[in-house]
């Protein structure tokens, strides 16, 4: 219920105001002094104050001054000796309105309304202000999480281009994001690409724009990534999926630092910084003459490798914990407790998603577990298939598996990962889009890792 504060020291006010309100189903708190009134709103939740300016003890300007370093709570001043000055005044500091004395009552009630309705969208401005534009911090203690912030901060305020690598889920766009953020750019945008969720014809279009007419859906002119990403940076995520020809054209606008929008023969030139990031290995890549080395070598000034979560195990209490704390803010809800031996059992787990799959598991344990989350729940609520190793009380060597046959570690994580997501393809009926879902990782990659393993539908 929506709750309103009325300060004011006339008895007969405070009561007309609370009956009138009560009447519309306003909650009404009401209290004949400024002093009492700031007291109110340090321990209540308040979402609109009524305040007379001339009283006892504190006057109605000093209560809204020293409100505004407290709340953003609405204020509609109020008083039976108003002037233009006065209500002039009142705005300067920070009230909705101004309201004289004697009050008139349809006035009252839709400046109450208008004034409940710019609190609230004030409060989810700056929510969706703080979820969308704040970049979240590089979370971790480990070697390799160290070594990156460091890089960041030396490469970031220069111009050179950098490749990011690194499994999915591990981290690679927040990277990205710090190196845009701590850069002389900064206050250019950031703007970014998924080359592996656009289909190569559609490729160039995205990244150069085109001109009306240059081929059967242009009805209008289109601006490239290029251009809107100008005197800013440009995030080319998954480039490694890039198609040969539009390489060819990003190598150029590297080269020249001008692009040409397709069907067009101006050439525009164009100032950005590039950042680039792959979950595949490219120089594997060039080999097959899937990617070329000219392009790796533009790209690869300064190469950041981002490890995976099963590298920095170290790490899962301290992000296991954050997004603990996230998840439940979202929610609204109190914090839940990740007991020690929860703890564990995250770390033991294989986290082929990485921290999106962590994320996305510390999710499902707030929603699904008590107060507090426990190894029983790690166990229950994971994936089905997830198989737990732990030290001490539990058995790591598996009877008669042949470990020998893997000559390296990748060979193993490959072996495990394609028998994963065929097991999760099977269970889904091969919906790709749900199994995607599921795991934790976009659909695009999801057709990548079949490609690799050349898995087939039984």
């Amino acid at each position: 219920m929506t709750t309103v504060l009325v300060i004011d020291d006339e008895r007969p006010i405070r009561s007309t105001l609370r009956d009138i309100l009560e009447y519309e189903e306003y909650k009404v708190i009401d209290v004949d002094n400024g002093l009492d009134g700031l007291e109110i709103l340090k321990k209540e939740k308040i979402d609109l104050v009524l305040c007379d300016i001339k009283m006892n003890k504190m006057d109605g300007m000093e209560v809204l001054t020293a409100a505004q370093q407290l709340t953003d709570t609405p204020f509609i001043m109020i008083s039976g000796h108003g002037t233009i000055e006065t209500a002039i005044e009142s705005a300067k500091k920070g009230a909705y309105d101004f309201l004289e004395k004697p009050l008139d009552l349809n006035r009252l009630l839709i400046t109450v309304r208008n004034a409940l309705e710019r609190g609230s969208l004030v409060k989810e401005t700056k929510v969706l202000k703080k979820k969308f534009t704040r970049t979240k911090e590089i979370l971790g203690n480990s070697l390799g999480i160290e070594q990156i912030k460091e890089t960041i901060d030396r490469v970031a305020p220069t111009e050179a281009r950098v490749l990011i690598t690194g499994a999915n889920g591990s981290g690679k766009e927040l990277v990205a994001r710090w190196l845009h953020e701590k850069s002389n750019r900064s206050s250019s945008p950031l703007i970014e690409v998924n080359c592996a969720a656009i289909p190569s014809e559609l490729i160039e279009s995205e990244l150069f724009g085109h001109e009306k007419g240059s081929f059967t859906s242009a009805v209008k002119q289109r601006i490239g990534k290029f251009e809107q990403a100008n005197q800013g940076t440009l995030f080319l995520d998954e480039i490694g999926d890039m198609s040969l020809s539009a390489q060819a054209k990003v190598l150029r606008a590297l080269q020249e630092n001008k692009i040409t929008r397709v069907g067009g023969e101006k050439e525009l030139d164009v100032n950005v910084r590039v950042i680039a990031a792959t979950n595949k290995d490219l120089l594997k890549e060039i080999e097959l003459g899937n990617f070329r080395m000219d392009l790796y070598h533009r790209l690869s000034v300064i190469l950041i490798h981002v490890p995976s979560l099963i590298e920095r195990i170290d790490d899962i209490p301290l992000l296991a914990k954050t997004f603990c704390e996230e998840v439940c803010a979202e929610y609204n809800i109190k914090v839940k407790e990740i007991t020690p031996d929860a703890t564990k059992a995250l770390q033991a787990l294989p986290w082929t998603g990485n921290i999106r799959e962590l994320r996305n598991l510390i999710e499902r344990l707030i929603i699904l577990s008590d107060q507090k989350i426990t190894e029983k729940d790690v166990i229950a609520f994971a994936n089905p298939r997830a198989e737990i190793v732990k030290s001490g009380n539990m058995d790591t060597d598996y009877e008669g598996f042949d470990y020998d046959k893997f000559e390296s570690f990748q060979d193993f994580k490959d072996f495990a990962e394609c028998k994963f997501i065929k097991y999760k393809l099977d269970k889904n009926s091969w919906n790709v889009s749900k199994t995607a879902d599921e795991i934790g990782i976009q659909r695009s990659h999801l057709y990548s890792k079949i490609d690799k393993f050349g898995l087939k539908r039984d």
